[in-house]
């Protein structure tokens, strides 16, 4: 029997929408369509990522750092703050981040020359080979994980994917609002 049923699912997520389907006909499940495949994909997309920068002794957090200095142009350095405010990179960890960083000589910590309270960190020669380097390799190990997709339907799910970002923040904000008012 179980044998029988894997055959005729397509993927886990249809068997997981079949069988509460049978199990609560009464709810609508469509949402696990969506973000169940959403959440496996990227528990996918996140292990090849980070295997990928294991091989080049990075962690994700790391090469975060790296590429958003590597992002912010000539003379590739930002203030911890900034780093933290760049998008994809938390506040919570980032000294231990830059300490790595340094310590591999892929970027060094300079003071500001008029406000020495001021600390940047800035990418070295060996940090600008090295995002360099592994972006590149990064972008075509992206490209290999959407290669069955076309380039109209990669742009179709780039808005699709944003538009549901932005569905998320509104539903929080609405949650917030409503929290509130209660």
């Amino acid at each position: 029997m179980a044998q029988r049923r894997a055959a005729k699912r397509p993927d886990a997520v249809a068997g997981i929408v079949e069988d509460w389907a049978r199990e609560r006909p009464e709810l609508d499940t469509s949402p696990l369509e969506v973000l169940a495949r959403l959440h496996r994909s990227y528990l996918r997309y996140q292990s090849r990522m980070t295997a990928r920068l294991e091989e080049h002794g990075l962690s994700v957090a790391g090469f975060d750092v790296l590429t958003a200095l590597r992002r912010s142009g000539a003379p590739y350095r930002l203030t911890a703050g900034q780093l933290a405010a760049s998008g994809l990179i938390s506040s919570a960890g980032v000294t231990l981040r830059l300490d790595r960083l340094e310590k591999d000589g892929l970027l060094v910590r300079e003071r500001d020359a008029e406000d020495r309270r001021v600390v940047y960190s800035r990418l070295t020669e060996a940090g600008l080979k090295k995002v360099d380097e592994v972006f590149a390799e990064h972008l075509e190990n992206e490209r290999r994980m959407l290669g069955e997709l076309s380039p109209a339907e990669r742009r179709q799910l780039a808005r699709l994917l944003s538009k549901l970002e932005h569905s998320i923040v509104g539903s929080e904000d609405a949650a917030d609002e409503g929290a509130e008012a209660s």
